[in-house]
């Protein structure tokens, strides 16, 4: 009989849980320059998740190549942005509304910040906090709508994530 040490015995705290399991999620996502997931919970119990993909039926980045568009930044900066799939928190949320999951007052993990879009329909559906691993390149907006509308954001690593072609 083997004995473990104390340090093996050790649980993750929930949001570090979370966010290990967010990263489980992502390994089903079909874009290489973003694979991230998202774990929405409430309660300790998992409502739903999601991942970077095409909407069903439609074709993957991973089999088609990526549909690039290049955006404008306030700055006069650009930005590559591929518009071939749905962020991995708007597919957590649309899975929610597709099996009727009431997410008001959850808990939303994932890889990086939300970008804006992801940050309205979280402040849209309810979601009180959101918990993150990293900063996104463009997320000051959605720290400032967070701020307005009292969600929580913790980031658990104070650097930005960095991807391909960004």
């Amino acid at each position: 009989m083997t004995t473990l040490d104390s340090e093996s015995k050790l649980r993750p705290d929930w949001d570090n849980y979370y966010i290990q399991m967010s990263d489980h999620v992502a390994s089903r996502a079909t874009c290489d320059r973003g694979r991230s997931g998202c774990v929405i919970a409430r309660d300790n119990r998992i409502l739903a998740s999601g991942y970077v993909g095409s909407a069903p039926g439609l074709e993957h980045c991973d089999d088609a190549g990526h549909l690039m568009r290049k955006v404008i930044i306030e700055d006069g900066s650009t930005s590559n942005h591929c518009v071939r799939t749905i962020h991995a928190e708007q597919n957590a949320i649309c899975q929610a509304a597709k099996f009727g999951t009431a997410l008001d007052g959850a808990t939303l993990y994932c890889k990086m910040e939300p970008c804006r879009v992801c940050a309205m329909l979280i402040i849209s559906v309810g979601i009180k906090r959101v918990v993150c691993l990293r900063r996104y390149h463009a997320g000051a907006d959605t720290r400032a709508m967070f701020r307005e509308a009292g969600i929580v954001l913790n980031v658990l690593e104070n650097e930005t994530e960095k991807y391909e072609n960004q």
